[in-house]
């Protein structure tokens, strides 16, 4: 059994398009919203979520504005949506540490000192 001959030297490849990059916004979003939703409980940390939504929703659109040129419309949507559950999470975190706070009188000084 015969296979066809390989790329010849020098050639990039299979599987290979030139000129297509991976968008940058979009491997940023992704970073910053496994970041963000690793350290969301921490003293709201998750709020930081909200840059991850925003860099990921606009390497989406410049991805749809290459005509195939930029790569990477996986990775920004996970960003946006890790983003989106980290925020969620941080807020959460916050209610929970303002109602611990309330209960405790928030560390201020009573009457009784």
């Amino acid at each position: 059994m015969s296979y066809p001959p390989g790329p010849p030297y020098g050639h990039p490849g299979y599987g290979y398009a030139p000129g297509v990059t991976t968008n940058g916004k979009a491997t940023a979003a992704l970073v910053t919203g496994i970041t963000t939703l690793v350290l969301s409980w921490c003293c709201g940390f998750g709020l930081v979520g909200i840059v991850a939504i925003v860099l990921g929703a606009r390497a989406r659109t410049e991805i749809a504005r290459s005509g195939g040129r930029q790569d990477g419309d996986g990775l920004a949507l996970a960003g946006i949506i890790t983003g989106a559950v980290a925020t969620v999470v941080g807020l959460a975190a916050l209610v929970v540490i303002a109602i611990a706070l309330a209960r405790t009188g928030g560390g201020t000084f009573n009457q009784y000192g």
